[in-house]
């Protein structure tokens, strides 16, 4: 459970810093923050295991957040993975509010070949 749960942490700040940085030009830790109402320690916890991963790198005078390839891999397949949900739920007739939050939720659980069956769904 535990395992399940550092995954998800990771994939929301990655993803969070991913969908920040498609509409601002810098990325802090403080942005993460305000955007998932986090408390300052516990992303700077988070922010620096992205780093020591080697997903992020933290500019040391400004604080500003970059990936790396490999994290902005990672999160880019965190959000194909989201948006491939979301779809799916709303063609299966959910509202698109409750498809999105449920998205949110399913996307740091479902298999890779359940993910194939999701994605396979929304092409018809």
């Amino acid at each position: 459970m535990a395992i399940r749960r550092t995954r998800e942490s990771e994939e929301m700040y990655l993803e969070t810093i991913l969908l920040l940085h498609q509409g601002k030009p810098s990325v802090r830790a403080v942005d993460v923050c305000d955007e998932l109402g986090y408390v300052k320690s516990s992303v700077s916890r988070g922010v620096n295991l992205l780093k020591k991963k080697g997903y992020i790198t933290i500019d040391g005078v400004t604080g500003d957040i970059e990936f790396t390839a490999t994290g902005r891999k990672k999160a880019e397949g965190i959000y194909e993975r989201h948006q491939t949900l979301t779809k799916a739920l709303i063609k299966l007739g959910a509202d698109p509010e409750l498809a999105e939050e449920n998205a949110c939720r399913i996307e740091h659980v479902v298999s890779d070949e359940m993910m194939e069956v999701f994605r396979n769904y929304i092409k018809d």
